[in-house]
């Protein structure tokens, strides 16, 4: 009697016995499926956002003065990728190697203001059109003449640029954006404390007209006529003393690697976008922090379109 009546708790303990490996298994591969999901839904979303990020637009960021009035440094903005087609320079952090395949390509306006690649590094600078496929353009004494005539351009009310004495511009010691500008700083009523800059307006011939500054006699205010060859464009900075741009060659720094201006008008397959408005801007006194950004914030900047003011009955 008790031999049959330890048989049978022996026969149902067995298949206990037995499911437990087997639950643990099932269990273990639940995990491991669900990893798998977690990690392609991850890839699809990077995935994703690179497709966005290189055929729809990107933000940017302004690390120089080469572009100001318009741009200042620590502002904040969007790039569309897709107005002049897309070619190598689109894919986000230039995967690519150079070439001057384009898809939907399409030739910028007067007036634009377009990043680049130049042909010699693998870093966008934002500047500005100002001549197209065939036009002939010289600088004379800091002027554009424009198919033999000069580009209209008018003395503006100084602009007043906040002296964010905290800005860090790219490759500067923080506090030194604006060497060179203490002659034009003044003190406002209010206390605050701005440059002002002489400033002209330029006008280009299809009505685009936009502000530029001019402070100095320099090189770069000279640049011998030359002929914009097809599939190119000439391009310049709004700051027309403190840009490397068309008109500056190529050099070299003094640890050999490549630096310098654009070497000339740029092939359309280097340019990878169109900026188009600006987001925020910070003026440096921010920190790691973003509890600190609030107070950094610049005012009124937020959402400025960069597009040239076009006035039809300015064209020629």
């Amino acid at each position: 009697m008790t031999e049959q009546t330890a048989r049978p708790d022996t026969l149902e303990a067995a298949p206990l016995e037995q499911a437990g490996p087997e639950k643990q298994r099932q269990t273990t591969n639940s995990q491991t499926t669900t990893w798998w999901h977690e990690l392609r839904g991850l890839l699809v979303m990077l995935l994703g956002v690179l497709a966005f990020h290189s055929l729809v637009a990107k933000p940017f960021y302004i690390p120089s003065i080469s572009m100001m009035p318009g741009l200042l440094v620590g502002d904040r903005l969007v790039v569309s990728k897709y107005p002049y087609g897309w070619n190598w320079s689109s894919l986000s952090f230039h995967l690519l190697p150079r070439s001057t395949t384009r898809i939907l390509g399409s030739t910028p306006a007067y007036g634009d203001i377009v990043i680049v690649v130049p042909g010699n590094r693998k870093a966008d600078l934002i500047k500005r059109v100002v001549a197209r496929p065939g036009d002939r353009i010289a600088v004379i004494d800091g002027r554009i003449r424009l198919n033999g005539r000069f580009i209209p351009r008018e003395i503006e009310p100084s602009v007043q640029i906040p002296a964010d004495d905290k800005l860090t511009c790219e490759g500067q010691e923080p506090g030194h954006c604006y060497d060179g500008f203490e002659q034009y700083r003044v003190r406002l009523p209010s206390g605050r404390e701005v440059y002002e800059l002489p400033t002209y307006r330029e006008t280009l011939p299809n009505g685009a007209s936009y502000q530029i500054i001019d402070y100095i006699d320099q090189s770069l205010d000279n640049y011998p006529e030359v002929k914009v060859p097809e599939g190119h464009v000439f391009l310049m900075g709004d700051d027309r003393d403190r840009s490397a741009d068309s008109r500056a060659p190529f050099t070299a720094n003094w640890q050999g690697q490549p630096d310098g201006g654009l070497g000339g008008p740029v092939p359309l397959s280097d340019i990878g976008g169109r900026a188009e408005f600006i987001t925020f801007s910070l003026d440096g006194a921010q920190s790691w922090n973003p509890l600190t950004w609030w107070h950094a914030l610049r005012d009124g900047r937020a959402f400025t379109s960069l597009r040239p003011r076009v006035d039809p009955a300015k064209a020629y």
